[in-house]
């Protein structure tokens, strides 16, 4: 089986437990590379032709902005999936779904036959409703049951992950 973790991430400010406080790495990267530490995926960073601004506020304004018209922004690259059979995506709730970046990788490539795997980093809002709008944007894709993750966790979620990923056979 091949596998492809793919993920969009923000570092700078973050929210934390009722804080705004900055960070180096984010969540979902630190749980991707997690992913494919355990399993030896190969690994991408979904980035945004231009990143996103590292204040919070202002990253969530430009967020909210782009989910309220549906805005597909350019990456700076688009990954060939066609090898693989399993994709894992990660990304942090944004608005109750996926950021728009993520909408846009998954509109630029067939997924017809392929397991997509979603994981979600938040604060507490879960995965929102963006289960659902994978299987909206790529309905020829298998899309699998998520997993939530705290953010604040992120760390230590070995555990989870471990299980979540031998539940879908990826382990």
């Amino acid at each position: 089986m091949k596998i492809l973790t793919a993920y969009f991430s923000h570092s700078g400010e973050n929210y934390f437990s009722g804080k705004i406080i900055n960070v180096e790495k984010g969540n979902t990267a630190i749980v991707a590379e997690k992913i494919a530490a355990m399993t030896g995926c190969a690994l991408f960073e979904i980035k945004r032709m231009t990143p996103y601004p590292e204040k919070y506020r202002d990253c969530v304004k430009e967020a909210v902005s782009e989910l309220s018209v549906s805005a597909r922004p350019e990456l700076e690259v688009y990954p060939d999936v066609s090898g693989y059979d399993t994709v894992i995506l990660g990304y942090p709730n944004w608005c109750g779904t996926m950021p728009a970046p993520v909408f846009t990788f998954l509109e630029s490539a067939d997924f017809s036959g392929k397991a997509v795997l979603p994981f979600c980093t938040n604060e507490g809002s879960g995965l929102g409703k963006s289960v659902a709008d994978i299987k909206k944007v790529a309905p020829r894709a298998e899309a699998r049951e998520g997993l939530s993750i705290k953010g604040g966790n992120a760390r230590e979620c070995d555990a989870d992950l471990k299980k979540w990923l031998a539940d879908n056979g990826v382990l």
